[in-house]
């Protein structure tokens, strides 16, 4: 009689899915940028040196977990998953220039600003926002218009004024403000949870499920968005900066209020955890096609980086 395969633990299971979408990822980006023989190569290669290698690629992830619940092609999935990575990098790309937060490392190398210029930085930022919208209004990820639609008005929607420009903007304003946890709360879904939730949501896109049939999958994004920005906060009191990649302690010394600030180490550590077992609990109508959404909502406040 044959033995059944061995099912992996969590913490594998999870593993093995970050080295194949991180691998995934970096060979789609390279497919989609080669260096073009005139004078925008130095455009493009900064855009390289930002897209290729490096990250967690968590947003594309949650794409194609989410998508193959529903049976959607893996190459599909992917190239969507792209399309949100591509905004987030932007958005660290001219996150880190002077006129906002002037950092100098991301990912543990120079920031795209200081391997390169100013200018360039700000240009390869506009081109990988351009570039995530080319990728999902392109008729060879999905012969249903309908469907390319839906993709770019949620990604869209959690990109700007409404999402993560909006929440980066009140972020901005944050520094020397008394914000209340409330306030805090709503900088975060919108900063950081916004992209989140956009990433749960063109997954399920991807499977034709209904709008009426995502609430729980909202309720999942909403959960892990601010479990990922408590962990985060958490990370950069008590994180190494080294294995962060990136310098910390910046939040202390703006003087700027965060769920650490707010509810204290302990309180916030208690609610990421509290966060994430009510996340898993959304996933409740889901057998084991759920089990890597379940681990990486686990992942998110056990990670050191």
């Amino acid at each position: 009689m044959p033995t059944a395969e061995p099912v992996a633990s969590a913490p594998a299971l999870l593993s093995e899915a970050l080295i194949r979408i991180q691998r995934e990822v970096d060979a789609a980006f390279d497919a989609m940028l080669p260096v073009p023989q005139d004078t925008r190569a130095r455009l493009v290669e900064a855009m390289r040196y930002a897209v290729v290698g490096g990250g967690k690629r968590v947003r594309p992830l949650l794409v194609t977990s989410v998508a193959a619940i529903y049976g959607v092609d893996r190459s599909v999935a992917v190239r969507t998953g792209c399309a949100v990575e591509a905004i987030h990098v932007y958005s660290l790309i001219h996150d880190d220039l002077p006129c906002m937060d002037d950092d100098e490392l991301r990912h543990g190398k120079p920031t795209v600003h200081r391997a390169f210029d100013e200018a360039t930085a700000v240009l390869a930022g506009d081109s990988l926002h351009a570039l995530a919208f080319e990728i999902l209004a392109d008729p060879s990820l999905s012969g249903d218009p309908f469907t390319r639609a839906q993709l770019v008005s949620t990604l869209a929607t959690a990109s700007g004024m409404n999402g993560m420009a909006g929440g980066q903007m009140m972020d901005m304003m944050a520094e020397g403000a008394q914000y209340d946890l409330r306030t805090v709360t709503r900088l975060q879904q919108l900063k950081t949870g916004a992209l989140l939730a956009a990433a749960v949501e063109m997954g399920a896109i991807l499977g034709h499920v209904a709008p009426e049939g995502r609430g729980h999958l909202r309720a999942y994004a909403r959960d892990i968005g601010l479990a990922f920005q408590i962990a985060d906060d958490l990370l950069d009191v008590e994180g190494d900066a080294q294995l962060a990649g990136k310098a910390l302690r910046k939040d202390e010394r703006q003087g700027k209020q965060t769920f650490v600030t707010l509810m204290g180490i302990d309180g916030a550590r208690a609610q990421a955890r509290a966060l994430v077992d009510q996340a898993v609990g959304h996933l409740s109508t889901h057998g084991s096609e759920a089990d890597l959404l379940r681990a990486l909502a686990r992942y998110i406040v056990e990670r050191d980086h």
